[in-house]
Parts: C-alpha cells; sequence; structure tokens
C-alpha cells in the first residue's frame, strides 16, 4: 500500500507560501463579495438602467444562479484543464465581466454580463479551498480553512459598505470596476507562484449535467417572474414548476442508476454530510436574504445616504472576522456541535432584535444586532464544515466541495426571491389594514387630521406616503420574523450530527481534481471513517 503524505508536509510544496495564498484569497474575496456589493447601489442602478423595483433584483439572482449552475462542474473542469489552467481562465474571465457589466447600458445587458460573471467565477472558491488545503500541511488544516472562511463570509457581509462609499463617492458603475486591480493582482499572482499541473482524462456526464442545470434555471425563473405573475394563478408559473420538478426527478433517476453519475447520489448516504448540506442552505437562505434586506429599508424607510448605509452593515464582518479568526482554535477544543449550536442560537437572537426595528430608531440597533449576527455564523461555518467531512468517504470529497458551494448559492437564491416577494405582498396587505383604520368616524382622524375630511390632496398624498412607509416598515419585520422561525427550526438539526474524532480533522479536507484511486491511503482510511 502507498505510503500516506506526512501529517507535516503539505500535498503541494511552494516556495512562496503567503503571496501564493494572497492572491488566491483576493480571486476568493472578488468573487464572493460581489454577492452583495451591488445591493445597496440597486436603485441608482434601477434609474440608470431603465428597470422596475421587482426586475432589478435579477441582478443579484443572476449571478447567484449562474454560480450555482457551474459550481458542480469544477471538479470535472480541474481535471481536464488542470487547477492553475482553470484558475487563471477563471479570475481572467471574472474580471473581463465585471468591468463590462459597469458599461452596460440597459438592464438585458447587466442581467447578460451577470451571468458571464456568475459563470466564469464558480470555479473560484472551490479552487480556492482545495488549493489552499494542498499548500498546507495537515496540522495547519484548521488555520487554513479559517482563512478561507473568513473571506468566504466577511466578503458578503462587507459588499455593501464597500459598495455604499464606491457608489456615494464615485458612481454605482464602480462597483464593478473595482475587481479590475483586484483581478489583475490575484491573476499574477497566480501565474507567478501557482505550480503547474498536469490535466487528467475524465468523462463527463453531460445529460446528467444538463438536466441539473434546467432544474436550478426553471426553478429560479418561476421564483423571479412569480410576484409579477400572481404565482400559480398564471399558466406560465405552473409551466415552469413542471419543467423544474421534471428535470429534478430526471436527475436525481439518472443520478441513481447511472454508472458514472455527474453527482453520486450515495453521497448522501452521509448523515453528517446530508445534515452539513441542509444547514449550508439554511445559511445560505439567512446570510444573503437579510443583506438583501437591509439597504432598501435603510434608504427608502430611514433615509439613509448610500455610503451610511454601508457603514452600518459593516459591524456584520467584524463580528464574523472575531469568531472566524478564533473558531479554528476553538474547533480542537470544543464540540463542534456546540460551536454550531451557539452560533445558531446568535443568529436567532439578532433575527429577534431586529423584529424590533422601528422607522425612527438610531443606529445602534443596526450595529448591536449586526455584531451579533456576525459572530453567529461565524461560529457556524468552520464547525459545520468540519462535522459535515468528519465521517464522509474520501473518495466523494470533490463532489462534496461542489455540492456544498452549490446549495449555498440556491439557498440565497431562493431566500432573496421569498424575502423580497413577501415584502411585496405583505406591503400591500398591510397598506390596506392600515389605511382601513383611517375613515371620518375614527376619533383619532377629527382630533388630529381634521383637514383629511376635507379631502385636501396634498393631505391625501402625505398620509399615503405614512401608511405606506409604515406598511412596507411591518413587512421587513415580518420578513425578519420568518428568517428567525427557519433559524430556530434548523437547531435540531444538530442532534443528528455524529462528533468527529480528534485524530482525523483535516478540517474540510477537500480536493478538486483528484480521482478517487489516486488519493493516498484512501481505501482503510475511508472504511475506517464510515465504520465509525
Amino acid at each position: 500500500m502507498k505510503a500516506a503524505t506526512p501529517a507535516d508536509q503539505p500535498a503541494i510544496r511552494v516556495r512562496y507560501h503567503g503571496p501564493l495564498t494572497i492572491a488566491i484569497m483576493l480571486a476568493t474575496i472578488m468573487q464572493v463579495i460581489d454577492t452583495t456589493i451591488a445591493n445597496v447601489a440597486l436603485p441608482h442602478m434601477q434609474a440608470s438602467l431603465n428597470a422596475t423595483q421587482d426586475t432589478i433584483s435579477w441582478v443579484l439572482t443572476s449571478y447567484i444562479v449562474a454560480a450555482a449552475i457551474m459550481t458542480p462542474v469544477t471538479g470535472w473542469l480541474a481535471d481536464r484543464l488542470g487547477r492553475k489552467r482553470l484558475f487563471i481562465i477563471s479570475v481572467s474571465g471574472f474580471t473581463l465581466m465585471s468591468v463590462a457589466c459597469g458599461l452596460a447600458t440597459n438592464l438585458p445587458e447587466m442581467v447578460f454580463f451577470r451571468l458571464m460573471q456568475g459563470l466564469c467565477g464558480a470555479a473560484l472558491v472551490p479552487l480556492s479551498q482545495a488549493v489552499l488545503l494542498d499548500i498546507n500541511p495537515r496540522e495547519r488544516h484548521g488555520q487554513a480553512m479559517a482563512v478561507w472562511g473568513a473571506g468566504i463570509m466577511v466578503g458578503p457581509i462587507l459588499g455593501p459598505t464597500l459598495g455604499g462609499w464606491l457608489t456615494e463617492v464615485f458612481d454605482w458603475r464602480y462597483v464593478f470596476f473595482v475587481n479590475l486591480p483586484v483581478g489583475i493582482l490575484a491573476l499574477g499572482g497566480m501565474l507567478a507562484f501557482l505550480p503547474d499541473d498536469p490535466p487528467k482524462p475524465r468523462r463527463f456526464d453531460m445529460f446528467g449535467f444538463v438536466m441539473l442545470t434546467i432544474a436550478i434555471g426553471g426553478l429560479q425563473l418561476m421564483l423571479d417572474r412569480g410576484q409579477g405573475e400572481d404565482w400559480f394563478n398564471s399558466v406560465e408559473i405552473w409551466i415552469e414548476l413542471g419543467v423544474t420538478v421534471a428535470a429534478l426527478w430526471v436527475f436525481v433517476t439518472h443520478s441513481i442508476t447511472h454508472g458514472e453519475p455527474f453527482i453520486d447520489m450515495a453521497i448522501f448516504r452521509d448523515r453528517n454530510f446530508a445534515m452539513g448540506v441542509t444547514f449550508m442552505f439554511i445559511i445560505g437562505m439567512i446570510l444573503l436574504s437579510g443583506l438583501a434586506l437591509l439597504p432598501p429599508m435603510l434608504q427608502h424607510l430611514m433615509g439613509y445616504p448610500v455610503i451610511t448605509t454601508g457603514w452600518v452593515m459593516a459591524p456584520r464582518g467584524v463580528g464574523t472576522m472575531i469568531t472566524m479568526l478564533l473558531v479554528g482554535r476553538l474547533v480542537k477544543q470544543v464540540d463542534a456541535r456546540l460551536l454550531v449550536l451557539t452560533g445558531l442560537s446568535l443568529t436567532a437572537w439578532s433575527l429577534h432584535m431586529m423584529t424590533q426595528f422601528t422607522a425612527d430608531m438610531g443606529q445602534w440597533p443596526l450595529i448591536s444586532s449586526g455584531i451579533i449576527q456576525g459572530l453567529g455564523f461565524g461560529l457556524v461555518f468552520i464547525p459545520l464544515t468540519t462535522l459535515a467531512y468528519a465521517t464522509l468517504d474520501q473518495k466523494y470529497r470533490t463532489d462534496a466541495a461542489s455540492l456544498f458551494n452549490l446549495v449555498r448559492n440556491i439557498g440565497s437564491s431562493i431566500g432573496i426571491s421569498i424575502v423580497m416577494t413577501a415584502l411585496v405582498q405583505l406591503g400591500q396587505i398591510n397598506h390596506a389594514e392600515l389605511g382601513a383604520h383611517i375613515t371620518a368616524f375614527s376619533p383619532a382622524v377629527n382630533m388630529q387630521m381634521p383637514a383629511l375630511l376635507s379631502g385636501d390632496p396634498l393631505t391625501l398624498s402625505m398620509v399615503d406616503n405614512m401608511v405606506t412607509g409604515q406598511a412596507l416598515m411591518i413587512s421587513y419585520i415580518n420578513d425578519f420574523k420568518l428568517m428567525m422561525f427557519i433559524t430556530l427550526a434548523a437547531m435540531p438539526i444538530v442532534l443528528f450530527l455524529k462528533p468527529p474524532k480528534r485524530a482525523a480533522m483535516p478540517v474540510g479536507s477537500v480536493g478538486l481534481g483528484r480521482p478517487p484511486s489516486t488519493r493516498p491511503g484512501g481505501g482503510q482510511a475511508n472504511a475506517s471513517a464510515m465504520a465509525d
């Protein structure tokens, strides 16, 4: 049997470890930050691109869906092209598409370039995880994943802050132009310091990939157009739902029966991984849904300038950064399940605080709830990765890396669509209910707003604006409450997770572009892990 790589030796030796790590993390942060950097600038884009309030959200969801579709292909592409070549193509394409987004003149152009941006950048996150694990010895995998996880979690949280500053000081187009210098630095570092690796032949399950793509695309199209088409009162929505369900059913059936499926369904027999994927879906929903709701609430209802909106959301990133840098050591000393439970509790607490928001409150409730929520997210991510891979057979880890990022992206996309739809529908319901109390028979109207009874147009307009603002505020609170209930409902899943063995804890140890047969020590180690 071939000897395994010593624990104190990395799988890939590099001469300049520090500069390569910086280049990898620049590419990673550049990709994940683009999921939210445009949030604050959406109102400015809406006017410039002649878009409506419901269609402008396609700027966010198109990017997320494109990344979700291409993420599972990363392992196959890494084998066929080699990781260095795929990294270079991805960074180059992502940077060019970022510039194209900044030059877009209408909504169709913007959505197309965002789709291409998502397709090009999909491989960056799983590739960065694999390379960081390979250039670090096993004993430092925890610290490496803490650095990687900090970028994954802090990037989307700090995106609105950076986006707000760029939009206020320069123009909304600079939220995309800023990727140009970052992409050039990342590309230069990879060309100079990332070792070459030869391509490996590997068959591609095209039918399975097409079915999964149709299922994801149909689902997102249904979610995006549902509100405008009155959901299931529309024939179009029923067709999109049918296509989604049919494609997903064909994909699962094909994956179970095919000899070399696109995704091996046996991976879900591992209880920890299945529960970890469920958690990752929920994290995607909560993290990006909240970040999609807060900017319009702060700007439209509270009158915050775009740059102030970014700054009051920044404490989320501070809280996440603190716990992400500490959790690499905590996971060695504390049961990872307890860390996940603590993180979910903090997240639920922060969402409860957000249900107490009012339209005339100060900045402290935003800052304090943001810090607590950031601490919660940081405590969940790395321990969850540890638990998800603790009992997983090593031969499934390539697909597992892609699936984790796929599920996170799908959760983000579905979460954004759900909260935005609920915001619009609940806003209309709340407006009708509040307006029903403003009548000539109301004592409050007779005493405080007698001019309203005269039918003065200016007075009627002012009162309608007040009612609309309060109705929207109630809708935001209802959305935060929904997210809190989802978080609380996910907490019992922790009980189904198995604690990992202390002796076998390469945190999130995932390799891309390595067939199972070439991984050293795979057979007996895998059997031992599965028997645990």
